[in-house]
C-alpha cells in the first residue's frame, strides 16, 4: 500500500529526500533533558538550525529516564527541524510500540530509528525491568509491515486507507566482534526493511574502510543509504576511556595522542585553557573524519553525535565544507 500525499516516498521526509537526490546527507543529535522543561530542547535545537537535514532524539540515552523522544520531535517541528525519533526495544511491549508509531506519526514524525537500547543496569534505575518483547529486527519488520502492509505485528489491518508513513533507519556497529559477521548483521537488518543505517562512533578509519568495502560488496550499500558516525572528543580521558573501556569501540592510538598533546604545556590549573584546547583539537579531528569518510565508496552521509554539546556542530559541518545543506521539494 502506498500513501500517495508522499509523491512515491517512502515518507516524503526531508531526509529521505536527500538521500534519494544523492546528496550527502548529514543528521545530528540532540539528548532530551531530564525534565519536562520544552526550553532545554528548543535551546539545544537552535544550535542545529540550517545545519543538518535531521535530527535524533534519544529515547531514555543510557538507560536514564529523560523526557519522550517523541514528545521532542514534535517540540522541533514546531521549530522547523526534522525528527529522528529513536525507539527501542528496552522499555515497551509490542502493545505499547505500535501505540507509540501510530501517535507519533499522528504527530508529524516520519523518521524512526530501531533500537535494542542500552542496558537499565547503566541507568538510574537498574532494578528496572526490561522488556524486550521484541528485539531491534523485529521492530524494523513490525515498522515495515505497518508502512508497506497497513497491517499490525499480529495481523490486523489498520484502520483507513494506509498505515503510518515512516523512513525506518537503524544502527550498526561496524567494530564489534567477530568482525567477519558485522556486515551479515547489517543485510539482516536491510532484509528486514531497514531504508538508512546509522553506524556507532568511528575512530578507527582503516577498519571502518574495510567494514565499507565487505558492504559494498554484498551490495548492501544499494538497498539502504548508510551514514557513517562521528562525534568530536573533547578530552585525552575521554579518549582513553573510551579506547580501553568501551566494549565494541575501537579508538585509533593517534586520537589518544592527539588530545593529549593539544594540551601540552598547559598547566594542570589552566582548566579553562586545557578545555578548550582539548575541544579545539577534537573538532579539528572531526572534521578530518568526515572529510575521509566521505570519500569511501558507499557511504551516503554521516551522523555527528555531539553528545550534550551541540554548539560542536556548526563548526564541525562548516570545517568540514558541508553547507548550505541541500533543499529537495516533494515533487
Amino acid at each position: 500500500m502506498t500513501d500517495t500525499s508522499t509523491n512515491g516516498y517512502k515518507s516524503g521526509s526531508n531526509l529521505e529526500r536527500v538521500l534519494a537526490a544523492g546528496h550527502f546527507a548529514v543528521t545530528g543529535e540532540l539528548g532530551p533533558p531530564k525534565s519536562h522543561d520544552a526550553e532545554v530542547v528548543r535551546r539545544k535545537a537552535e544550535f542545529l538550525k540550517g545545519l543538518v537535514d535531521a535530527v535524533n532524539l534519544t529515547d531514555n540515552q543510557t538507560a536514564i529516564v529523560r523526557l519522550s523522544s517523541i514528545a521532542a520531535g514534535v517540540i522541533l517541528i514546531q521549530e522547523g527541524l526534522e525528527p529522528v525519533v529513536q525507539m527501542t526495544c528496552r522499555d515497551r511491549n509490542r502493545l505499547a510500540i505500535q501505540s507509540d508509531l501510530l501517535g507519533a506519526a499522528a504527530l508529524g514524525v516520519k523518521n524512526i530509528l530501531c533500537l535494542s537500547g542500552d542496558h537499565q543496569s547503566f541507568g538510574n534505575h537498574p532494578t528496572a525491568k526490561n522488556v524486550h518483547d521484541v528485539d531491534s529486527m523485529q521492530l524494523i519488520q513490525m515498522l515495515k509491515d505497518l508502512r508497506d502492509e497497513s497491517k499490525f505485528q499480529c495481523g490486523e489491518e489498520v484502520e483507513g486507507d494506509s498505515g503510518p508513513c515512516f523512513f525506518i533507519g537503524a544502527a550498526a556497529n561496524p567494530f564489534g566482534d567477530p568482525f567477519e559477521f558485522r556486515p551479515f548483521r547489517l543485510g539482516k537488518k536491510i532484509a528486514a526493511g531497514v531504508d538508512f543505517i546509522q553506524t556507532q562512533l568511528i575512530y578507527d578509519i582503516p577498519r571502518f574502510k574495510e567494514y565499507m568495502k565487505r558492504v559494498v560488496d554484498m551490495g548492501l550499500h544499494e538497498k539502504a543509504h548508510i551514514l557513517g558516525g562521528v562525534g568530536p572528543l573533547k578530552s585525552s580521558g575521554m579518549a582513553r576511556y573510551m579506547r580501553d573501556q568501551v566494549p565494541g569501540m575501537i579508538v585509533a592510538d593517534e586520537y589518544v595522542d592527539r588530545m593529549t598533546a593539544a594540551v601540552a604545556g598547559i598547566p594542570k590549573e589552566e582548566k579553562k585553557a586545557r578545555r578548550e584546547a582539548w575541544r579545539a583539537q577534537g573538532i579539528k579531528i572531526c572534521i578530518e573524519q568526515i572529510q575521509e569518510i566521505r570519500e569511501i565508496e558507499g557511504v551516503a552521509g554521516v551522523h555527528i553525535m555531539a553528545i550534550e554539546w551541540e554548539e560542536a556542530v556548526k563548526p564541525i559541518v562548516e570545517g568540514a565544507g558541508l553547507l548550505p545543506r541541500p533543499r529537495v521539494d516533494g515533487e
